[in-house]
């Protein structure tokens, strides 16, 4: 994820409309650009920005480099709740490799911490077509509504993006 472009994200984070108070978590396996963007967006904003590191090779890194406003977590994919201290987020941000065991779960424990009517955005490769197509088709399995994916904005990812919605996915 490194190779994302800084300006085309900056588009991207269009979607987030002014707001007086905005929790935004982002589960990520490396630093990229979202990562500095995202934290300065939210610095700026003062916005919470929660970031969930799943890989601890990068931990003393991105502590050092963002604990100023971000909460850096290292975060385990397989714990049976994601659900911290009552925290709903209204944009759950995902640039992190999902085992393919492991992405369902991850959908269905992604639903009790985001808001109702809060946005998913998960960055997938453009070439890989069949992990794009899991994901839409899991997605919708696990009742994430108008779910788009935009295939024009960055070179070398397509970000789907989709919603939770008030009453939905009560699995």
């Amino acid at each position: 994820m490194k190779d994302l472009e800084k300006d085309k994200l900056k588009t991207l984070l269009s979607i987030i409309k002014e707001n007086p108070s905005l929790d935004i978590v982002h589960f990520t396996d490396q630093d990229n650009p979202l990562v500095e963007l995202l934290n300065d967006y939210c610095s700026k904003k003062d916005y919470y920005y929660q970031l969930n590191l799943l890989d601890n090779s990068i931990e003393v890194q991105m502590h050092q480099k963002y604990d100023t406003h971000a909460k850096v977590n290292l975060f385990h994919l397989q714990r049976k709740s994601y659900l911290m201290q009552g925290k709903q987020y209204d944009f759950v941000f995902v640039t992190a490799t999902i085992d393919l065991e492991m992405e369902s779960d991850f959908l269905r424990r992604l639903h009790q911490v985001t808001r109702n009517a809060g946005n998913l955005i998960i960055f997938v490769r453009k070439e890989n077509y069949t992990l794009r197509y899991r994901w839409l088709q899991l997605l919708e399995e696990h009742n994430y509504v108008a779910t788009n994916t935009i295939d024009n904005l960055c070179n070398n990812y397509d970000i789907i993006i989709t919603k939770k919605m008030h009453g939905w996915g009560s699995k």
